[in-house]
C-alpha cells in the first residue's frame, strides 16, 4: 500500500497516571460486560432467528446497535451525525481510521462489515465479527466470483454491507485514494439496478491538548497500547459521522466512476478544519 500520507511516527500518547489507570480498569470491565454480554444475548437470539428468517436478521442488528451506542458512552467519546441514513437496499463505503469505526458506524445504522479473511482468526475480535454477520473476503482473484455471489445474496436480502475502499486504516487526518476492485461487485447483473451506494465520512476530533491523530490506528501500531491510550483520558474527544446522498449504481458507467464519485463525497465531508460543524440529525 502507499504510505505517502504517513510520517511513520505514531502519536506520542500522554503518560497514564493513577486516575488514568483507574479509568482504564473501570472502562475495561464495563466494556467487557457490555460487549460479551451483548454477544451472548445475540447468539441466543440468533439460534431462533436463523431458522425462521435465514439471511434476514430482523432482531439481532438492534442488539449490535445497542452495544455500540453504549460502548461510545462508556468510552466517553462524544458522537454526532448529519445527513440521512439510506433506507433502500445497498452498500455503504467509508473512510477508515481506527478499530473505533466499528462502534461509530454501528451506532446509527444497521450494517454488516466486509473484512479481510485474517480478521476471522483474531482472538475476541474475530468471534465478534462472525457473530455480527461480517462478510470475510480473500484477496484472491480465484475467489472473486464466489465472493460476488455472497455480496449479491446479502445485498438483495437487504443487508447494508460496509466496505472500506481505502484498503487500510489511517491516522484520520485525511482520506486516501479509494481502491476500485470491490466496487465491481455492485455492477453484477442482478444488483446494478437494485442497489445504491451511500458514502459516509467519519471525522475524529482528538481530546484537547493531544496529538490530532490520537484516535487513528495504523501501520505497525500495537492494538493493546492504542486501546489503553483510548481508555485513559478523563476528557475524551468526539467523532462526527456524515451520511451523504446515496448513489444509485445504475447512474454510473463502471466501478471506477462509482469509486471516484464515492471518494469525492467522503473527502468533502472530512472537515477536520471545522470543529464547530453543523449537526443536523443526532447528538449525544
Amino acid at each position: 500500500m502507499s504510505i505517502a500520507w504517513d510520517s511513520g511516527v505514531p502519536p506520542a500518547f500522554p503518560p497514564i497516571r493513577f486516575w488514568g489507570w483507574v479509568r482504564v480498569i473501570l472502562r475495561v470491565i464495563a466494556l467487557g460486560l457490555l460487549v460479551f454480554g451483548g454477544l451472548l444475548i445475540l447468539l441466543i437470539v440468533r439460534l431462533i432467528e436463523q431458522p425462521l428468517y435465514g439471511l434476514h436478521r430482523p432482531v439481532t442488528p438492534h442488539i449490535t446497535q445497542f452495544v455500540c451506542r453504549n460502548a461510545l458512552r462508556i468510552l466517553g467519546i462524544g458522537y454526532s451525525n448529519s445527513g440521512n441514513v439510506m433506507k433502500g437496499r445497498g452498500a455503504v463505503v467509508a473512510n477508515h481510521s481506527s478499530w473505533l469505526d466499528i462502534f461509530v458506524l454501528n451506532a446509527a445504522k444497521r450494517i454488516y462489515f466486509v473484512s479481510k479473511s485474517e480478521v476471522a482468526s483474531w482472538p475476541g475480535i474475530g468471534w465478534l465479527a462472525r457473530a455480527t454477520g461480517t462478510v470475510f473476503i480473500e484477496r484472491n482473484p480465484a475467489k472473486a466470483k464466489e465472493q460476488t455471489q455472497v455480496f449479491e445474496a446479502r445485498l438483495l436480502a437487504g443487508h447494508k454491507l460496509l466496505f472500506f475502499p481505502e484498503g487500510t486504516s489511517t491516522d484520520g487526518m485525511q482520506v486516501i485514494p479509494f481502491k476500485t476492485t470491490l466496487f465491481q461487485a455492485f455492477f453484477a447483473e442482478n444488483l446494478k439496478d437494485e442497489i445504491a451506494v451511500q458514502p459516509v465520512t467519519i471525522t475524529y476530533f482528538a481530546p484537547e491538548g493531544t496529538d490530532p491523530r490520537f484516535y487513528g490506528w495504523w501501520g505497525d501500531m500495537s492494538f493493546g497500547s492504542h486501546l489503553l491510550a483510548t481508555l485513559a483520558p478523563a476528557r475524551q474527544g468526539r467523532v462526527h459521522v456524515d451520511y451523504h446522498a446515496p448513489m444509485p449504481v445504475r447512474d454510473y458507467a463502471n466501478r471506477k466512476a462509482l469509486a471516484q464519485a464515492s471518494e469525492v463525497a467522503v473527502r468533502s465531508g472530512h472537515q477536520l478544519s471545522s470543529p464547530d460543524q453543523k449537526v443536523n440529525d443526532h447528538s449525544e
